[in-house]
C-alpha cells in the first residue's frame, strides 16, 4: 500500500506520550499524531481523547524521506461529509457588543496585518524594557 499525503487510513493507538500518540497503520507502519492534531479543541491531556488499543481514523499529512509518517485525527474527522454538513448547519450565534465596549483601534483583517501589528506592539514593549534596564544599570554603578 502506498502512503500518499491526504489519504484517510484506519489505525490502532499503540502508545501515548505527552506530545502525541503513535498509531499503527496497515502493513505494520507506525505514524505519529501530534497533540495539536488530536482534536479540534485545545488538548491539555491527550489521555482524555485517546486510549491505547483504540481504533481511529487518521489523515496522512506527510511522509518524510526517513519513512516517518505525520498523521491527523482532527483533519480526518473534518474531511468526513457528515462532519462538514453538521458544521455548515450549525447556527452561528453572534451577539452585538454594546457601544461602550467597542475597541479603540480597528483590528487588522488579514494575517499579514495582524502579524505586523503584533510585531509593532512587541517591539515597542521590548524597547521600553530595554530603556528601563539601561536606566537601572546606570544607577547601580
Amino acid at each position: 500500500m502506498e502512503f500518499t499525503p491526504g489519504t484517510i487510513l484506519e489505525g490502532t493507538v499503540r502508545s501515548i506520550a505527552n506530545f502525541g500518540a503513535f498509531i499503527e497503520l496497515p502493513e505494520g507502519k507506525t505514524g505519529l499524531v501530534h497533540i495539536s492534531e488530536v482534536a479540534s479543541t485545545y488538548v491539555t491531556d491527550i489521555h482524555q481523547h485517546l486510549t491505547e488499543g483504540q481504533t481511529v481514523k487518521v489523515k496522512l499529512l506527510n511522509a518524510d524521506e526517513r519513512g516517518r509518517l505525520s498523521l491527523s485525527i482532527k483533519q480526518a474527522e473534518a474531511s468526513r461529509p457528515e462532519t462538514r454538513r453538521a458544521a455548515e448547519e450549525r447556527p452561528v450565534r453572534r451577539t452585538p457588543r454594546p457601544q461602550s465596549f467597542q475597541p479603540v483601534r480597528t483590528e487588522p483583517e488579514s494575517f499579514e496585518e495582524k502579524l505586523k501589528q503584533f510585531m509593532a506592539d512587541s517591539n515597542s514593549k521590548i524597547s521600553g524594557v530595554r530603556q528601563y534596564e539601561h536606566r537601572t544599570r546606570s544607577r547601580k554603578r
